[in-house]
Formats: structure tokens, sequence, C-alpha cells
């Protein structure tokens, strides 16, 4: 279920765009195309973007005619393709969670880095270089604040550990729910209770859940999509929530009183992966390459305003721009990497604990 994350960040729910226009793909009317590439780009304004920062550019770089299909990459489809010995498409992004379950299926074709320019893989940040993906873009949870509830002047929430202080910072809470396993309050949970960013994995399960015991019945309501956190914070009805950057950001665009902290933010992205068996892999690698460029990094970041996995990308951008984005250096210096590795450990019972979180939060829910 970890690639549910997909369907839930800033602009992607957007419907904006006739999906039509956006499966058309770009035809280049010169010399015949170097071969064919399907990329799968994501629904919405994401996938909107997607072909244009990066479908377009790379067809007309290569000659390669690429055929984009708006639509989320889910593990179940990726599956079938593989035990029907029918791959419909040749690379596209998948959430980390559902990434490393393919490729620990192996479902997946390994990176060939030897493609890339030393200048880019040297500037690539932590975690987004895998043998079975290249890092999409960043994104992160972070806390969030009514103004209007705690005005300049006066003491404001800016970490987990005020976020769970009801006593001080009274006030109506929303967080994100632990359905799903991958995705849930949990390094907060534990940063709340005292632990250090750097001591957060392997993460103690029995002490994230007592320390969601303190704040629960201080949690209105504990969301499920973007589309949801949005609204709650367009309406005014959250006092201290737990949202999406894009999400809050968006909100805040549109005139909501409410700032966002950037402190200890939980940092993730997802991954452009290429199927086993593609019969364009060759091309899919080329174009994971010209993706990772840090010139179409900055050229993406103009378009959604999410965090480029290049450092050098930076470089590229205002600092005025730069800074608005999660992997900026100054906020991924105060930033927690979630560990997708750790969530895809399988125990003994051969339960990972993705699911031992889902199972454990369903329980405890509905105490």
């Amino acid at each position: 279920m970890s690639i549910l994350i997909n369907r839930r960040r800033f602009m992607q729910a957007s419907s904006a765009i006739a999906v039509g226009a956006l499966a058309s793909p770009a035809i280049k009317a010169s010399a015949q195309p170097a071969g064919e590439l399907r990329v799968l780009t994501y629904g919405g304004q994401v996938g909107k973007f997607v072909i244009d920062g990066y479908v377009k550019p790379f067809e007309a770089e290569t000659n390669i005619k690429v055929t984009p299909i708006t639509q989320d990459f889910e593990l179940a489809q990726l599956e079938l393709m593989q035990r029907s010995n029918s791959v419909t498409v040749d690379v596209g992004p998948m959430g980390d969670g559902a990434a490393r379950q393919a490729a620990e299926k192996g479902y997946l074709e390994k990176i060939d880095y030897s493609l890339f320019k030393k200048d880019d893989l040297e500037a690539f940040f932590p975690n987004v270089k895998q043998d079975f993906g290249l890092g999409f873009y960043f994104y992160s949870l972070n806390l969030v604040y009514n103004t209007k509830k705690y005005p300049a002047g006066k003491p404001r929430p800016e970490n987990w550990a005020e976020f769970w202080n009801v006593e001080k910072f009274p006030g109506v809470r929303y967080m994100v729910s632990g359905q799903y396993g991958n995705e849930g309050p949990w390094e907060e949970a534990l940063l709340a209770d005292g632990v250090s960013p750097d001591k957060i994995y392997p993460m103690d399960i029995d002490r994230i859940f007592a320390s969601l015991d303190k704040i629960k019945p201080h949690v209105r309501k504990w969301w499920t999509s973007g589309s949801e956190i949005q609204q709650i914070m367009l309406s005014g009805s959250g006092d201290l929530m737990q949202s999406y950057d894009g999400r809050a950001a968006y909100s805040i665009a549109q005139g909501a009183p409410l700032e966002m902290s950037r402190k200890v933010a939980k940092m993730t992205c997802d991954y452009w992966v290429i199927p086993k068996n593609s019969p364009n892999a060759q091309n899919a690698q080329k174009f994971i390459e010209f993706v990772g460029r840090a010139e179409n990094q900055a050229a993406f970041a103009k378009l959604l305003p999410e965090g480029p996995i290049n450092r050098n990308a930076f470089k590229l951008l205002s600092d005025e721009v730069g800074r608005t984005l999660p992997s900026h250096p100054s906020n991924m210096e105060q930033a927690l990497l979630q560990n997708g590795a750790w969530y895809n450990e399988v125990g003994s019972d051969g339960i990972s604990n993705m699911q031992r979180l889902s199972q454990r939060w369903s329980e405890w829910v509905l105490r």
C-alpha cells in the first residue's frame, strides 16, 4: 500500500488538465525516431509537469519517441506485468516501499549508473541512488500551525515535543493516519518522546504507541489523504497539523493563516524504476540519466515546487526559490530522512515492519 502516498501530494489531485491532452505524446516531425519509450508519469498536474519538464525535452534531445502514460504505478500492476510476461511500461516513478518490495521480488532492472556524469553522481543526496531506482523528488511531512491561534510575538510550536505539549499549546490537532504502515506518525512520536533524530532507527514500536497514547485524546482526526488535510487547512478548523509540505505551501498561497516548520521534517522520495524485461530498457536507462541531471532537476523544480535529488540543481535556482524546497541544504540539515529499508525489513515471523505497524495501528486506533 506504500505507493498510495503518490496520490496525495500537492497538485496531483487537480483535474484542471484534460486526461486526453496529457495522454498525447510529444511528436517530432523530423528524422526517424531512435526507438521508443513508454513513460508512466502519474496523473493530474504532476503528470503534466513530468511531460513538460522531462518527457518533451528528452524526446527533443534523443529523438526517441516517447509515449506518456498518465497514471500511478501500482505494485500490483507491476506484478501482473511480470507474471503475464507483458510489460507495458518502460520506466516510471514508484513509492519507496513499493519499489523496495518490487526489487526484492526481482521485478526491477538495475540502474546503469555508468551512464551518469561524475558531477551528477557526486551531487546526489543520500538514499536517492539505489540499485533498483533513482530518486524522483523529495517531499516531506511537516508541522503546521495556525497563526491566528499562535500569533507573532507569542510562543509558537515548532517541533514535535511542542506539538505533544497540550498544556503549553492547546488547540485542535490533526495527524496522518498510520493505517498503511509505511506512512504514519511514527518518527514524530519518538521525537516527541525525546529520541534524537540520529537514534530513530531501528524504531521501537512499543515506544511509538506509548507516545501516541499521550496525544491520541487531543487529535480530532487522523487524516488519510493529502486532499483531506488540505481541505482542513483551508477551512481553518485546525490549530496544529501534520501535513505534506506541498499541501501546506499551497494552502498558505491560497491565503490560509498558517506557517510551516521545517524543523525535523520527515523527508522521503519516490523512485524512477525500470520494470524487468522492459523491451525498451536501454532507452529507459537513458531517460533516468536525463532526469537526474542538475539542469533538468532545476527546471522541474520550477514547475513543481518539491525537492531536487541533485544538490547541483540549487546552483541553477535563485536562493529565494531554493529555500522554499524541502531538499534545500538549509532545510535538509534539519530534516529526518525516512529509512525505507527499515520499513521493509522482515522479522523471523515473516512480517515486515511496515505490516507490523499497520496491524498494530488497526488495533490501537479503535481502543
